[in-house]
């Protein structure tokens, strides 16, 4: 399995000394609809640097008068809406999560994905990869363990493992702006007792502040 790096990542590699590299320029976004014009900026380049998006992503604080019309939330499981598609670089959306809800554990299609807290704090639980070339059923191993609080901002790809993410609390629901590049329709799901894997669709519960079509999220489980 082989996928970009960590530190300068992009959509072919990053070289230093680029535009958006020094994070030292980042003029804090005041508002949602300013983070997105900048992300638009820095994703229409063929070089992204994950530290420059990650401290851009940080700049901003969360305020719940920008992000509150995206905010829908269903008593039965978390929901994905959609805030931004990224002139097609990216997907930036809300997850909104009430009490004690969570994704399954999963990968992200060899795509990047940035999450920053808006409200509330989210749990993620990183694991291995299982054993690709065995058949044999095995318990998936736990790497890691981090609760992020608001305007907590964290990074993954699938070199890093795969995760699960999920709002522990039992008396607070969670908030959380994530940003995937490039959009991906489909991702992988574990079970973490066995290690198999099946394919998913991706779907969202709204789209712009608006519910999607009736039904049309409800044939398969939705995952960050």
């Amino acid at each position: 399995m082989t996928h970009q790096s960590l530190t300068d990542v992009n959509m072919n590699g990053m070289e230093k000394g680029q535009e958006f590299d020094d994070e030292e320029l980042i003029v804090p976004p005041k508002n949602l609809d300013e983070l997105c014009i900048e992300l638009r900026k820095v994703f229409a380049k063929d070089r992204v640097n994950v530290e420059y998006v990650k401290a851009l992503l940080s700049s901003y604080r969360s305020n719940p008068r920008d992000w509150r019309k995206y905010a829908k939330f269903d008593p039965h499981r978390y929901t994905r809406n959609l805030v931004d598609e990224g002139n097609g670089k990216f997907n930036l959306m809300l997850l909104c999560w009430n009490e004690s809800q969570g994704s399954s554990i999963h990968d992200h299609a060899d795509a990047h994905c940035f999450v920053k807290i808006l409200h509330g704090n989210l749990t993620e639980t990183l694991f291995d990869w299982p054993k690709s070339d065995s058949e044999e059923e095995t318990q998936l191993r736990v790497k890691q363990v981090n609760t992020f609080p608001k305007d907590g901002v964290t990074y993954i790809c699938d070199d890093m493992g795969i995760h699960r993410m999920e709002n522990t609390s039992h008396t607070d629901n969670c908030v959380s702006l994530h940003l995937y590049s490039p959009p991906f329709q489909s991702c992988q799901t574990f079970d973490q007792n066995t290690g198999h894997r099946n394919t998913v669709k991706m779907t969202f519960w709204s789209k712009y502040g608006q519910r999607t079509p009736f039904g049309e999220n409800e044939s398969t489980p939705e995952n960050n």
